[in-house]
C-alpha cells in the first residue's frame, strides 16, 4: 500500500463536542484515571492582574525589554517587579 503524502482534510469529518466528551469519558473508564484539567489553573481573585493603559517614556520601555530579555521574562513582568518593590518599600 502507498503512502499518503498529505491527509486530506477537506474529505475528512468533524468531530463534534459530545463525541470529544464521550472519547474522554471512555479513556477515563478504561484507564482508571481522571485526566487531569487543561491550560493554566485559575487564580484567586486578588492574584488577577487588571489590564490598563499606561503611558511610559520609550527609555524606561526599552530597559524593561532589555532586561527582560537578559533575564528571560517579559518586559512587563520586569515593570510589575519595579513597581512592586517600590509599593513594597
Amino acid at each position: 500500500m502507498k503512502k499518503q503524502k498529505e491527509f486530506r482534510f477537506d474529505k475528512a469529518r468533524r468531530v463534534s463536542a459530545k463525541e470529544t466528551e464521550t472519547f474522554k469519558k471512555a479513556i477515563e473508564t478504561t484507564l482508571g484515571v481522571k485526566r487531569p484539567a487543561r491550560g493554566r489553573p485559575e487564580k484567586a481573585v486578588g492574584e488577577k492582574f487588571q489590564p490598563i493603559s499606561i503611558r511610559l517614556h520609550p527609555m524606561i520601555i526599552a530597559w524593561a525589554k532589555k532586561e527582560g530579555k537578559r533575564r528571560g521574562v517579559g518586559y512587563q513582568t520586569i515593570i510589575n517587579e519595579v513597581l512592586m518593590a517600590k509599593v513594597a518599600a
